[in-house]
Parts: C-alpha cells; structure tokens; sequence
C-alpha cells in the first residue's frame, strides 16, 4: 500500500486506543443523553475510533482500495461511493438478466416433460396391451426353456456318464483284439476299464442294479480279454528276445507290471521264460562243451572245452566258468525287472491274489504264505530255473571227472575248487538254490574219493609202517605225507572260506592224510626201546609241527603237536637223569637217601662212598659228551641240549642232597673225636659237578 494513503493500515488507530478514548471521555465527563443525540460529529469520531485494522472486513475494504490504485483526494472520495452503488446496480443487472434466461430455461423444459409425460402414457397403455397378449405365450416360452435346461443337464450327464463308464469302439479294439499292438493305447484303455470296474460298485449301490450289473459283466469280459492279449504278448516277446543276453526293454518291464495283477498268468509267463531260457543255456553249453550244436551243426567259432582242457582241474574248472558267467549274465538282465520293479509287482502280485475268490476261503497260514512277494528271492528263483539244464549236464561231466581221477592231490585240488564255486554261487543266487545245493553234493562227492584215495595210500604203505629208519628221523612215508599236507594246505589256503570255517573244514582233511601216518608212527614206537621211542617221536611231531605252522588254520594242531613233543622230551629228561645217576655210580646212594629220609646220613658207608666216588671221577670227564651222546638222534639239537641240562640239573641237586648228608657227618666226625669222615673219600663237591655237566 502507497505511504501518501490516509487511510494506510499504519495510520489506523489501534483498536486499544479507539476504545480508550472514549473510555476517558466517559470517566472525565458523562455526557447527557440531549448532547448525544445533537452532536453528529460525536458519533462520527466515535464510530471511527471504534473500527480496528484487526477487523476481517475492514481490512479486506482496505485491501480492495489499495488494488484500485485510488487516490486519497476530496474528488475521489465524493466518488467512491456514487462509483460503489453504481457497481452494485451493475451486478444486479447482470444477476436478473441471468435469472430471467433460467427462467426461459425451466419452461421450456416444462414443455418437454409434458410432451414426454403424454409420450409415456401412450407407451405405457400401448405395453399393458401387448403384455396382455403375448403373457400366455412368454408363460409357455418360459416352461419349455426350463424343460430345455433340464434336457441340456441330463445331457451333459449322458455325456460324463458314457465318457467314463462307456468304452468306446476303438478303446475296446485296442484293449481286447489280438490285431493291435500292445502300446500305450492298450494300457490306456486297460487302466480306464480297471476304473470302470471299480467304479460300478458305486452303481450297485442304487436300487436299481441293472445298470452296474450289465456294465461290470462287460467291463470284466474286456479286462480278461485284455489279460489275456498281454499274456500271449509276453509270450511272444520273450521267443523274439536277445536270449544271449536278454534285456527286459521298458514295454516288458510294463507289461509284466501290469500282468502281476494276475498272479497266475505271471506265473505262467515266468514258467513259459524258464523253460526257453533253460532249452536256450543247456543247448549254449552243449555247444560250448563240444564245439556242435545238439542237432549236429559244427560251430566254427566255438574253442570246444573238451577238446582244449586236457588238465582235469582246467577242465572242470572251465566248466564252472562258463556256467558262472551265464548265471551272471542271466541274474543281471533279470535284475532289472526284479529288482528295479520289485515293489510294482509286489502290489500287482498282492492286489492280483486278494481279488481272487478262492483267497477269500484260505486258510491263515496260507495267507501268510503268499502275502509277500521277495523280489530277490523270485530273481534268484527264476536264474537258479534257467541254468538248471546246464547244471544236469554240469554234474554228469563233474562226477565223470571225480570218478576219473586216481591222484590225491588233483582229488583235493578239485573238491576245493568246486567248494570254491559253491560258495561264488551261494553269493550269487543265495543258499536256498537248487544249483548251490548241486554243487554241493559234487563237492561231497569229490571229498569222498579223496578220502579213499588216502585210505587207498595208506593201504599200500602199510607195510612201511613196520621199520623205522637208522636214525630214528621221520619215515618216508611220513614226508611224503607232510608234502602231500603242505601242497593240500596251500590249496586250502586259497579257498574263501572264513579262518574258523577253513580250520573246522581242515580237521576233516587232517583225519584222513595226516592222523593215520602219526598213527604208524606211534605204533612204531611203541616196539622200539623207550629212548629211541621217544626220540622217534619227537623227530616226528617237530617235523609236522614245522610243516603245520605254514598256515593259519592248522596253528592249532600244529600247537597240539608241539605239546606231545613237549611230554615225549620229559621222558628223555627221565631217561637222561637215570643215565646220570647210573653212569656215576651213585643210583644206590640216591635211593638210600631219597628212602630213608632224616636217617639217611646214618646208612652211608664208607666203602660203598669210596667206590662210589672212584666211578665218578672216570664218568665225569666224559659225561655230558655220552649223554649227549644219548640223544643224537635227535634232530632239534637246541632241544637235545635242553633236555640234557635239565637232567643234569636233576642230578646236581641229588648230588647236592648228598653232599649236604656228608656235611653233617663230618660235623658229628668232629663232635665224637672220629679221625676222618666221609668227606675224605668223597671228595667232590656240588659246584664242581655243575661246572663238569654244564
């Protein structure tokens, strides 16, 4: 706002001193009532001082001068006002003429709700009349769109009905002619009409069943045709396999999947498949065997075993290895049906029997015999079938082969091999199978030929078992023996039994070829002088005790021989102390003692002491070379050795029972004034004995 304005907010009074003003006037002087009413410029200066800048409308009059940029003059203020009441007449003009445009406005829109409101009416009666006649035909249109709807959910139900309970023409042809393939089609149609056949037990559940009853007969006739087509199927695929090596291909392992739901057909197909496969591996190994087919067709590209094993245990052992790897061959492409599928067909399998009628009346036990199916134990089952052809043929040649053989050790060599493959196809196929339980009888069979050749040996040799040999060393029969037992024990050795079963299976081996020679042995010794007797012995069971220690699973016996060798040495240590006691002279001094106790000094006599003490002196020098002597023979020379020392040791302490027996008479030599004692003509002593027999 200009500064020259008069009536500028600054120069307005404020509201404290309009209102003070006055306030002074009235508290200085009170007025009459007559001055008020006459004095106009009282009530000017008074309604002026009472305006405030701080009042809204005030202000904004203010404001609105300021923005017409009027002059604070005498000319523009005689105008102001005259120019303020003609802008107000100018804008009610303005709001009057408006008002009166409206108001032609609102008649003619009178004028057109009239004519609508006339339009309306004729409408109106115009409807009422054609409602009136075409009433009975919308009454009649509405029934039958009803009656429409209802055709259209029945329909609709139709449809599904026969989308799931009908099988169409070409679901059937697929699931039940023999003309088209068994592909996914067929199983397709298989699994929709399970399900129909499921769900028709829902339709039995009405009143009326004829439906249910009609569509289960129909559904089930197509299921067992189907069933059937797959088991011919089956059949057929098995003839067109790879039957060197079969492969179970993913449709086999489906179809056969599918079939388990009928245990028997399954049955059947695995029975049809063991037959082909057992023709297929007998006529293989005929072929393999001699080089020819069994209808005579020369095969050039087959080694015949027969003519290229010459060896017998070559012979059998190429046998076992051809029938080895065609069990394998088989267990690993049946494995992946029985293995790999072994669940699926267990559910086919238990959900196949528990639909069959006669399950319903079986007994408990029969139940629980067929309620699991072993996916491993069937593999097992189903090779151990296909191989068993070979395996008769297997054991016509083996047992040719046993009979054959007149050798004891080739005998050995073969019973541990096939006890080698019995335990390879125990792995293989398990201990319940029939073609482990056939090996097992040829190892049987080869055992005991090896058991009569021994006793066939042993026969022949018997009369060696009468002379021992000049130097009391092991006789030839037994060395041959124990080589004999050493080449077995190697053969053993590599076989896969465990230690503790190798042990138990080797005692059986070790009655045969070693206990009768230990046997001629003892026998042997028994007619000989108990010395050489003994040292006969020792030689013997050191020798076998030296050849069983090689291994592991005789430690043993071997352990058990060295104790027997340990009880014959003690009775050299007695024969070797009696030698001492006679060679010296003393034997009858030693027994006076050792009989007669604490009175013992009292029988020595000095005559006998003399004598006595002259034959020791000439034993001495020489003593312990005759002892040893003694036991030359003995071929452990540490344990001739030990077992003269020990005697020795024996003899020193009788000898130092002596001299002590002389000692005390030497004291009661000088207690009765006697001359000389005893120790003057037994002049040795202990430790001089010790030092000469050491």
């Amino acid at each position: 706002m200009s500064s020259d304005h008069s009536w500028s907010l600054k120069s307005l009074p404020s509201r404290d001193a309009s209102s003070s003003a006055p306030h002074s006037t009235e508290n200085s002087s009170a007025p009459s009532p007559a001055l008020k009413g006459v004095n106009p410029l009282t009530s000017k200066v008074t309604s002026v001082l009472s305006t405030t800048h701080s009042d809204t409308e005030f202000r904004d009059a203010l404001l609105l001068l300021d923005q017409r940029g009027i002059q604070n003059d005498a000319e523009t203020r005689r105008r102001l006002r005259l120019d303020l009441q003609k802008e107000v007449i100018d804008s009610n003009a303005e709001v009057i003429t408006e008002f009166g445009r409206v108001a032609e406005q609102l008649r003619r829109i009178k004028t057109t709700l009239d004519k609508l409101n006339t339009g309306y009416e004729d409408m109106k009666s115009q409807v009422v009349a054609a409602h009136t006649q075409t009433s009975p035909a919308l009454s009649e249109a509405s029934s039958l769109l009803e009656q429409r709807r209802q055709v259209e959910v029945k329909q609709d139900l139709l449809g599904a009905f026969k989308k799931h309970f009908i099988m169409s023409e070409n679901e059937v042809a697929a699931l039940t002619m023999t003309a088209e393939p068994v592909d996914d089609r067929f199983f397709e149609s298989l699994s929709k009409a399970k399900k129909i056949s499921r769900d028709c037990e829902i339709l039995l559940g009405f009143e009326k069943q004829t439906l249910g009853l009609e569509l289960m007969e129909q559904t089930s006739k197509n299921i067992n045709l189907g069933f059937q087509k797959l088991y011919k199927w089956i059949q057929r695929e098995f003839k067109t396999l790879n039957l060197e090596n079969p492969q179970m291909n993913a449709s086999i392992r489906r179809a056969l999947r599918v079939l388990a739901e009928r245990p028997t057909l399954f049955q059947n197909c695995l029975d049809f498949f063991a037959e082909a496969r057992e023709r297929i591996l007998s006529d293989s190994f005929y072929v393999a065997l001699t080089g020819t087919s069994p209808s005579g067709v020369e095969d050039q590209s087959v080694k015949p075993i027969d003519m290229t094993a010459h060896d017998p245990l070559r012979y059998v052992g190429d046998i076992f290895a051809w029938i080895h790897s065609a069990t394998v061959s088989e267990r690993e492409a049946l494995e992946i049906l029985f293995v790999a599928e072994g669940e699926e067909l267990a559910k086919g399998l238990k959900s196949g029997r528990d639909a069959e009628i006669w399950r319903l009346v079986a007994d408990d036990d029969d139940e629980a015999e067929t309620e699991d199916f072993n996916a491993l134990k069937a593999l097992h089952d189903l090779v151990d079938r296909d191989i068993s052809g070979a395996a008769r043929v297997l054991r016509q040649r083996v047992e040719q082969v046993i009979q054959a053989n007149e050798d004891i050790i080739p005998a050995y060599k073969l019973a541990n091999l096939i006890n080698f493959y019995r335990i390879t196809f125990q792995k293989t196929l398990g201990p319940d199978s029939n073609l482990v339980e056939l090996i097992g009888s040829l190892e049987t069979e080869a055992l005991r030929q090896f058991r009569a050749l021994v006793r066939d040996h042993i026969a022949t040799i018997q009369g060696e078992f009468q002379h021992a040999p000049s130097d009391l060393g092991p006789p030839v029969f037994l060395q041959d023996s124990l080589k004999q037992l050493n080449s077995i024990s190697k053969t053993h050795d590599s076989s896969l039994s465990a230690l503790e079963d190798r042990e138990a299976e080797f005692e059986n081996v070790l009655a045969e070829a070693f206990e009768p020679f230990l046997a001629g042995c003892e026998n042997m010794a028994k007619s000989m002088e108990k010395r050489n007797g003994s040292i006969f012995l020792i030689n013997c069971m050191l020798s076998a005790a030296a050849a069983l220690e090689l291994f592991d699973f005789t430690q043993n016996r071997s352990k058990r021989l060295r104790e027997k060798a340990s009880e014959e040495s003690k009775r050299l240590v007695g024969s070797q102390y009696s030698f001492f006691r006679k060679g010296s002279g003393l034997e009858p001094i030693f027994s006076t003692l050792q009989g007669d106790g604490e009175n013992g000094a009292a029988s020595l006599d000095r005559d006998v002491l003399s004598q006595a003490s002259q034959v020791l002196d000439d034993f001495l020098p020489s003593a312990l070379m005759d002892a040893m002597d003694n036991l030359k023979h003995l071929q452990d020379s540490k344990l001739a050795r030990q077992i003269t020392e020990e005697a020795a040791g024996k003899f020193c302490d009788d000898f130092e029972q002596l001299e002590e027996e002389i000692a005390e008479d030497e004291e009661d030599s000088v207690d009765s004034d006697d001359d000389e004692g005893l120790r003057s003509v037994f002049p040795r002593t202990t430790a001089e004995i010790r030092v000469l027999l050491s």
